[in-house]
């Protein structure tokens, strides 16, 4: 095949290149040959490599659809545990507190019996330690008017510094 060839009919080079700038194809049978064993490349590659390589990519893309679905799925899941871990949790605070509210009543009934018995026990040692030393006072207000009589004549007969019959 002849060669083509194409001269610049202006002076001046856009490129800044002389006069002349050629490109030569030359069609023959090896340029024949390289396209037949190209596309003869390209078949058999697309059967062993290309829809090998990609069903490999399709399968990456289901998978990872699949693992953001799961994902998603869990991550609701999860939501959906805290909320009922959290619901939960405020019906156990409600319930401790009815609890404590009721032991804290309990305890104050409890404290106010052991007060009530704590002031009677003090009140029977009050109570008892008055008859005592009232009985003691009466014991000796009754010691002192048997001793009275004598005591005064003793004092009489000092004072007097004589005997009083």
């Amino acid at each position: 095949m002849p060669a083509l060839g194409f001269i610049e009919s202006s002076g001046a080079s856009p490129f800044g290149v002389g006069l002349l700038a050629a490109i030569e194809v030359d069609f023959d049978l090896s340029f024949i040959l390289q396209m037949v064993v190209f596309a003869a490349l390209v078949v058999l590659l697309k059967g062993l490599l290309f829809d090998r390589v990609l069903k490999v990519f399709e399968e990456r893309e289901r998978r990872t659809d699949g693992a953001k679905a799961e994902a998603r799925a869990m991550q609701e899941r999860s939501g959906e545990l805290l909320r009922r871990y959290e619901a939960e949790l405020d019906r156990v605070h409600q319930v401790a507190a009815v609890e404590r509210e009721q032991v804290r009543a309990e305890t104050a009934k409890l404290e106010a019996a052991i007060l009530a018995e704590a002031r009677e026990a003090v009140q029977r040692i009050v109570d008892h330690g008055r008859e005592r030393l009232e009985a003691e006072v009466r014991s000796m207000q009754d010691e002192l008017s048997r001793q009275s009589g004598p005591l005064a004549s003793q004092i009489a007969s000092k004072v007097l510094g004589r005997e009083l019959s």
